[in-house]
């Protein structure tokens, strides 16, 4: 029996728990702010908290993989954990690795990711399509046999982005706009919604783009990077219904108390309903 598909299981999701998605990101600024040390030790406790806070009440989890990395394998063994409880408490993890390579390489990534079989086996998982978007067939049959996403780069929220993804292709098309058109093929027929969503950022004002792609949209930089939930109508336009909005440093700096964690996301989360709603 096949598994069910990602898409179906965001949307359910976000139609149940709302569509936040909160990041777990846990720079050294910020276990200091929380009063831990910057070690594995402080690494622990900071996760084990958001994820105890929020994994039973939010839609989807983000950890960053590289502020675990950071710390060697016994950082990678708390990511490890983390990815296992949050998903047991119903939340839906998507690993932000932005991985990209080609051929066995890539393969490997997605074994990584995106076979049940593997620790760190997540939900979706944040790939770079920046070598060609060919490049990614490795990660996008694994997700597809397992039931998990893939959320391809497309519009990113920082400035330097849009020397790469503004640029024009030999047909005319930004780069941007191929991707996501290579996208929208990938999730046709989909219902009801496609599993390989794109990464666009909150903070673009206009994404200038066709976001039509019959997938997630991942939509990074509410809170601390400028943009708040209000802007979402303006940036996503007919496609605001499928805005995965992700706030991290908005709900982290709540913290250490869990009940401050709990009050930040459901904020958040209410305001993003509203302007959805609007929108």
């Amino acid at each position: 029996m096949s598994p069910e598909p990602f898409g179906a299981r965001l949307r359910r999701a976000m139609d149940t728990r709302g569509p936040l998605c909160v990041g777990i990101d846990p720079h050294g600024s910020l276990l200091t702010s929380w009063g831990l040390n910057d070690d594995v030790a402080g690494l622990e406790r900071f996760t084990r908290t958001v994820v105890e806070a929020l994994a039973d009440r939010v839609a989807v989890l983000k950890p960053q993989s590289a502020f675990f990395e950071r710390f060697g394998s016994r950082g990678v063994a708390v990511l490890e954990k983390a990815v296992e409880e949050a998903r047991a408490a119903g939340a839906l993890v998507l690993m932000d690795a932005k991985r990209g390579d080609i051929g066995s390489t890539m393969g490997a990534y997605a074994a990584t990711y995106l076979d049940p079989d593997s620790p760190l086996f997540s939900d979706a998982v944040t790939v770079s399509p920046y070598l060609g978007f060919g490049s990614l067939r490795p990660a996008l049959d694994a997700a597809a046999a397992s039931g998990a996403g893939v959320f391809v780069l497309a519009l990113t929220s920082n400035p330097e982005g849009a020397e790469v993804q503004r640029a024009t292709a030999a047909d005319g098309r930004s780069l941007a706009q191929l991707m996501l058109d290579h996208m929208a093929a990938e999730n046709a027929g989909a219902s009801p919604l496609g599993s390989v969503g794109a990464v666009v950022g909150a903070t673009l004002g206009d994404a200038g783009a066709d976001l039509a792609i019959n997938g997630p949209l991942l939509a990074p930089g509410i809170g601390a990077q400028g943009a708040t939930p209000a802007d979402l109508p303006g940036v996503f336009g007919d496609a605001v219904g499928n805005v995965v909005p992700s706030v991290s440093r908005g709900v982290l700096s709540r913290g250490p108390d869990a009940a401050g964690l709990r009050a930040a996301a459901e904020r958040f989360a209410d305001e993003i309903r509203a302007a959805v709603s609007d929108g």
